[in-house]
């Protein structure tokens, strides 16, 4: 089949309203939101495992007398001064971490142990000036953040949101405890729910929300479903309506604006906020092609198809069913089945841009989201994979503060350990017209090839990357990103070595490496998944800078460079084959385990110039031959970043070769 490779066209930017024209026609009365007992609901709690219980409960112990950091000017302002962003992080997600645990204990035990913790978490929290982030307070898109908050003009970012809703349902889950020791409890998590999340949300506009064609990302459905939860779980004392029914002062850019005083009515209000997350789910929607492929990886999925599931959930519940029909929308279940065509095995994904090759194990999410969307594969994968995990509850840093995904994993622990797995769940090939990322598997190999362009979300220089796995083990590698820091979001983010395509499976070319942006993408493009050899093929020369190459003369006329990667299934075996014009193309290739030399007779990786125009490696279980370039260098990669090392156990090594004419051939078996 051909394929041109071109997101815009694939990608619906005639925006279809599916979700507002859903919310438009609904006229029924909002249904509460109870995704989860309530602490005092015992009954339930009692029938929990007791090896759960139990572990929740020691999580718990772990955190009393947790002295609740507190966030000091300085900490906000590092960030500004010295591009840091690990240390204010480490404070505010520890913070939010500890109160989950404590919580989460409270509601099993249910003995008010842990409750006076609880309470100095919740006020810590309600303390701090701010809920954004340092790396994201600013008002307007890619523009430099601000080196302190303004209180008066509360910034709506991933994290103010998701603090919304851990806030709104430790009010939810302990509402009858909270109020046996002061009603001033819920007031204070009200005042700061409205004066932080609610009144923004419906009076300010935040680029996440969406607006004509502005691309949106994972923020677009994560910032909604954290804003629906925190409306919608939250046990408002009063009406909400009525307390947000005063006209407040606040702003959407420079302009101040001010709620109209008949909100009165609780309808209309929550109306209002029915059809603004409803809308922004629609232009979150319209950046996805039909094929539901999510351009930033299985990491970022979690945080876009997942918290799109989440919203739809939220939005589903309320209005009684009213939005159903949606889950069953192919571009909706082709988005949910993504994370199960993108893993290779056991931990191992499918990774591209500031993805990393360990993206997390799936669970309770991934599995309610096929149950909703009638995948029985997708329910299969999840809980294989939860097993896997050995039951792992959602504890790490980001997720680890979303006490809604904490207590989900919590009442479907059961149901998901004592799933059976026994089926076979076979790897499917798949092409993504959208972003261009071929997926194909033998009974040994698992080859990923990515065409597309470099404008992605997270985006890295690697249009044209090829991935390679052989018994569930990196053979062709792609590195991942380093710990984020102020660099990684501005101007100079391609400085960062990761980033650039040298430092993925791609050739450099006239001393040139490939640039970002839409312009420099993969053409030509022409995928085959039919027969037993499944192969993609496409000009990468536009991935360069031509123009800049043809000034300074290393090149003159038309420059071609042609890739073309085969999987022979029967043979287990990948061949990659380049064409072109130039005579000057280093390759580079990134292989986790390091390279060795079969042939004695080549030379070693100290003396590699001597090495022939074919050649040999051995690469872990794999092994390498080329024709058409010698064999430059072995290098190593030291692989010291605390984020990478998640990723890897241990140096990464990149082989450089010297192509020798106008062809060259890898075979990797």
């Amino acid at each position: 089949m051909n394929n041109q490779n071109n997101k815009t066209a694939c990608a619906n930017h005639n925006i279809e309203k599916r979700f507002l024209e859903t919310a438009e026609t609904f006229h029924g009365t909002f249904q509460s939101f109870r995704p989860f007992p309530k602490a005092s609901m015992q009954t339930s709690y009692e029938t929990l495992p007791e090896s759960l219980k139990e572990k929740l409960i020691q999580a718990g112990e772990e955190k009393l007398n947790y002295s609740f950091p507190v966030i000091r000017a300085t900490d906000y302002m590092r960030f500004k001064r010295d591009g840091d962003r690990a240390a204010f992080e480490a404070l505010y997600f520890a913070k939010r971490n500890a109160l989950n645990d404590l919580i989460q204990a409270e509601c099993v035990e249910h003995q008010g142990r842990f409750l006076d913790d609880i309470l100095n978490g919740i006020y810590s929290i309600c303390e701090e000036t701010a809920w954004q982030l340092p790396a994201h307070n600013s008002y307007i898109r890619d523009t430099p953040q601000l080196i302190l908050p303004d209180v008066t003009r509360p910034v709506m970012d991933l994290f103010a949101c998701e603090t919304g809703a851990l806030l709104a349902c430790a009010a939810y889950l302990l509402e009858e405890e909270f109020n046996a020791v002061s009603p001033f409890i819920l007031t204070c998590i009200e005042d700061n729910l409205k004066r932080r999340i609610l009144l923004p949300y419906l009076t300010a506009h935040f680029w996440w929300m969406g607006h004509d064609d502005e691309p949106m990302c994972n923020w677009t459905v994560w910032c909604t479903q954290n804003v629906l939860l925190t409306t919608f779980l939250m046990p408002w004392s009063v009406e909400m309506s009525s307390r947000l029914s005063s006209p407040v002062r606040t702003f959407c850019g420079n302009a101040p604006l001010f709620l109209p005083e008949n909100t009165s009515d609780t309808v209309v209000t929550l109306q209002a906020i029915l059809h603004k997350a409803a809308e922004s789910c629609d232009y979150f929607l319209k950046d996805y092609g039909n094929d539901g492929c999510c351009e930033e990886g299985a990491q970022y999925y979690r945080h876009a198809g997942l918290c799109l599931y989440g919203a739809m959930t939220v939005l589903n519940t309320v209005t009684d069913g009213h939005f159903d029909t949606l889950f069953r929308w192919d571009k909706v279940k082709n988005i949910a089945s993504y994370i199960l065509n993108v893993h290779v095995n056991d931990k191992y994904y499918f990774n591209f841009a500031d993805c990393s090759p360990i993206a997390g194990r799936a669970g309770v999410r991934e599995y309610l989201f096929g149950k909703a969307t009638g995948q029985e594969d997708l329910c299969l994968f999840a809980a294989k994979d939860f097993q896997a995990g050995q039951g792992q509850l959602i504890t790490d840093e980001v997720n680890g503060g979303n006490l809604f995904y904490r207590m989900q994993a919590v009442f479907y622990y059961e149901e998901l350990m004592h799933r059976d797995t026994s089926a076979t769940l076979p790897h499917r090939d798949v092409y993504y017209p959208s972003v261009g990322l071929f997926l194909v598997h033998s009974n040994t190999m698992d080859l990923a090839v990515k065409a597309g362009d470099n404008a992605d979300s997270h985006n890295h220089n690697d249009t044209g990357s090829v991935t390679l796995y052989k018994n569930g083990l990196p053979v062709l590698a792609d590195i991942g990103v380093e710990t984020y820091t102020q660099k990684t979001f501005s101007p100079r983010r391609y400085e960062i070595w990761t980033m650039q395509s040298g430092y993925h499976n791609l050739p450099t070319i006239c001393g040139f490496d490939e640039h970002d942006g839409a312009e420099y993408r993969a053409q030509d493009v022409t995928a085959d998944l039919t027969g037993t050899n499944p192969s993609i093929s496409m000009e990468l020369a536009t991935a360069y800078p031509v123009g800049e190459m043809q000034a300074k003369g290393t090149i003159s006329g038309v420059l071609t460079y042609r890739r073309t990667v085969a999987l022979k299934k029967p043979e287990n075996t990948v061949i990659l084959e380049d064409h072109t014009n130039t005579g000057d193309v280093i390759m580079n290739f990134i292989t986790y385990a390091k390279p060795t030399l079969q042939d004695p007779a080549m030379g070693t990786a100290d003396d590699a110039t001597s090495a022939a125009l074919t050649g040999a490696l051995t690469v872990g279980e794999a092994t390498l031959l080329w024709t058409g370039a010698e064999l430059l260098a072995i290098e190593t990669l030291p692989i010291t970043d605390a984020r990478l090392k998640t990723a890897w156990d241990h140096d990464l090594y990149r082989i450089r070769l010297k192509m020798s004419g106008e062809d060259f051939r890898l075979t990797v078996k």
